[in-house]
């Protein structure tokens, strides 16, 4: 596996100032790093643990970057809720649990340690491991598609009252009939750099992710392709992926879509008769955290 090389290791044992940490789980990953739990794992070179991992980011003595991954994923999760709740937490994971320090980060971090060089890549003599960088997201595709899936879900609400339920036209497929006119459900909002679509595409392409999502009730996708959340109630929030789309949508309520094909367009999807059989049915298969 890369980066296990001592060098590597113990070029981060001394001082790693840590900065953030991220879990590596089949449940919860940085979907920017791909599709799926395993391609996520891919893009660091690990093998995709049914435990998974925790990604710890800082900077070395000299300022390097580093990210060292760790299986203790309890110790991670519970770093993360503690800053989340604004508390400190001293994040020292134990070296017996250390399973590899990789160079570079592979997401993007807005901080740096003080009183240290500021943020490097590490000399490349120090490990083997190819250097990590953040995906790039200046432009619309996969990476950007799914970080906009995240925003989504995570303000589920702001998105959601933009919709009324008249603008639903009550196609067979819940998505906007062609030649009905323009309105937020042909396209509800705009992520930055959004361009316009024709109606025609969209609903092929909204129909191509329904079928998708479909098929993962009868062959189930990749670990993390469909992962459930908790929301309001007795409802969850399911996030779908797929090759060209993301889909976040409510169990009790509708679903919003986004493609490679349409950039920075947010599609609606209205519940339908279909919809919540769907929802359910996708729920009953999703990884849920622990």
């Amino acid at each position: 596996m890369a980066g296990t090389d001592e060098d590597a290791i113990a070029a981060t044992d001394d001082a790693l100032y840590v900065l953030t940490a991220v879990l590596l789980t089949p449940a919860q990953f940085p979907s920017v790093l791909g599709d799926d739990y395993p391609e996520a794992c891919a893009a660091l070179n690990l093998a995709p643990l049914a435990d998974g991992y925790g990604l710890v980011l800082g900077q070395d003595g000299d300022g390097a970057r580093w990210t060292v991954v760790v299986d203790d994923v309890s110790l991670v999760a519970v770093a993360i809720a503690s800053w989340d709740c604004g508390m400190e937490y001293d994040l020292s994971p134990d070296e017996r649990t250390v399973v590899a320090a990789l160079p570079g980060w592979p997401l993007a971090v807005a901080v740096a340690a003080p009183g240290v060089p500021a943020p490097h890549d590490p000399d490349p003599g120090l490990s083997d491991a190819p250097v990590l960088s953040p995906p790039d997201t200046s432009a619309w595709g996969p990476a950007q598609r799914r970080l906009g899936a995240d925003e989504i879900a995570l303000q589920w609400a702001v998105w959601r009252e933009q919709i009324d339920e008249a603008d639903f036209q009550d196609p067979a497929d819940g998505a906007a009939k062609d030649g009905d006119p323009p309105s937020r459900a042909d396209g509800v909002g705009e992520l930055p750099d959004g361009t316009g679509g024709e109606a025609s595409p969209r609903r092929s392409g909204l129909r191509r992710v329904l079928a998708e999502a479909r098929s993962y009730v009868d062959s189930p996708p990749p670990l993390g392709r469909v992962r459930s959340s908790f929301a309001t109630g007795d409802a969850r929030t399911l996030r779908a992926d797929g090759p060209g789309w993301s889909m976040v949508a409510r169990t009790d309520d509708i679903a919003f879509v986004l493609l490679d094909d349409e950039p920075g367009k947010v599609l609606p999807v209205g519940r339908g008769p279909e919809l919540p059989g769907l929802l359910e049915a996708l729920d009953k298969l999703a990884v849920r955290p622990l």
